[in-house]
């Protein structure tokens, strides 16, 4: 046997907590309607604030923060394999690296190839270029390129 259909009222993100609907508006069941796809919703918008000058300064340096986090990751990875500080618990990178981290074998030396494209990318490539790489994904096709093309072929 179905179940009924439930009256409860379910929360809304942004929803106000202004009760102006009346109780037989707010409690109202679509389904005993006699059409449902001509049923009436009533929403309440709600005003967002632009955001402040020191919040914009905020977001953007966050979000550089964010795309730079596979340069940052493959940065910390290089220095991890390079000083051999994964010994005292595992004897090779690549265990460590599965262990800690959850990698598969190759995933830190993409990172790690994919900062090194980075910092070649954020020395070599004009000023006038903003746009960098925002995941390692983006760099891998550069990684079979000389050094000296890959900020052309950017």
């Amino acid at each position: 046997m179905p179940k009924p259909p439930s009256r409860r009222n379910k929360a809304t993100p942004g929803a106000s907590d202004d009760s102006t609907l009346t109780n037989d508006l707010a409690e109202e069941d679509i389904s005993l309607q006699g059409d449902p796809a001509s049923a009436t919703i009533t929403v309440t918008a709600v005003e967002v604030p632009e955001l402040t000058e020191q919040e914009q300064s905020d977001r953007l340096h966050l979000e550089r923060k964010v795309e730079r986090a596979f340069f940052e990751a493959g940065k910390a990875l290089m220095e991890l394999r390079d000083r051999r500080l994964y010994r005292s618990t595992h004897k090779t990178f690549e265990d460590y690296c599965r262990e800690r981290f959850g990698f598969s074998r190759r995933q830190p030396y993409h990172l790690i190839e994919a900062a090194v494209i980075f910092d070649n990318l954020v020395e070599k490539c004009e000023r006038s270029v903003h746009i960098l790489p925002t995941n390692e994904w983006q760099v891998r096709p550069l990684t079979k390129l000389d050094p000296d093309t890959q900020p052309e072929a950017w």
